[in-house]
């Protein structure tokens, strides 16, 4: 596991999509897991910009969505397909077709989710996991407690992630109680991890994924046995990181 601090999300982001950019140059079939939330934001319009003024193409990648709400429609504005769309896939050369973002409106989630494993093992794995981590040091929405072998299912949220999300939503009432999610144990499968946090408020989830020991009650910490993890955050998400770590990842290094 690599641990790479960087002074700001600027800097943070812009490597996150050096390292992506790199991947899909190689291997322009690559399949990536992609992330929600606002830290996979400024990686995005990077990755965005990327395309658009150096020619970065997306024509022929596969990706897997780590999460969706359950009950909420792909066309709600707080949706992740809605999200994913309006953040990337709608300025990019990407085949819509191959974008995969969970169903929350599917009438049957456990074969959904079935389904759902069955495709990415369809598309030869995944190559790339983009991940961010919650405030209770949870990855997607794999809460405390949860298993850390655990597969693509439905997941209760916990009380602090329906607080931190409810700044998306009119009312508290609005906010989903349940998602579909991969779970830990399909996310290890990823041949590599690209794990980002910034901000003061992560600070205690980073401490405890990289420097704690590996628990389900910090479901992030499991990222310390991927032979392939690299952790990119800002210097605020660091701050609490009691040894000193890289500035540049070793797959970027000449």
């Amino acid at each position: 596991m690599e641990v790479i601090v960087k002074n700001n999300y600027e800097e943070m982001s812009k490597l996150a999509a050096e390292m992506i950019a790199k991947i899909v140059r190689s291997k322009p079939n690559v399949v990536l897991g992609l992330a929600t939330g606002s830290t996979p934001i400024g990686t995005y319009k990077e990755l965005i910009r990327m395309h658009k003024e150096e020619g970065l193409d997306f024509s022929k990648i596969t990706t897997f969505n780590l999460d969706e709400y359950v009950n909420l429609q792909p066309t709600h504005d707080q949706s992740y397909r809605y999200f994913m769309n309006d953040n990337l896939f709608n300025h990019i050369n990407i085949d819509k077709k191959k974008t995969h973002v969970p169903d929350g409106m599917a009438k049957d989630i456990p074969a959904f989710c079935k389904w759902y494993e069955d495709q990415m093992l369809k598309a030869g794995g995944i190559d790339v996991q983009l991940l961010g981590i919650g405030g209770n040091g949870h990855i997607a929405f794999n809460e405390p407690g949860s298993s850390l072998g655990s597969r693509t299912r439905v997941k209760t949220l916990d009380e602090k992630t329906i607080k931190d999300n409810a700044r998306f939503f009119k009312s508290m009432d609005e906010v989903p109680k349940y998602a579909i999610t991969m779970g830990i144990g399909t996310i290890m499968e990823a041949r590599m991890l690209i794990l980002l946090a910034n901000k003061e408020n992560k600070a205690d989830a980073i401490s405890k994924t990289v420097e704690g020991p590996i628990t389900a009650m910090v479901p992030a910490t499991i990222v310390q046995l991927h032979p392939k993890a690299t952790i990119i955050t800002d210097k605020a998400a660091a701050s609490k990181l009691t040894r000193e770590y890289n500035e540049e990842p070793s797959v970027l290094k000449k």
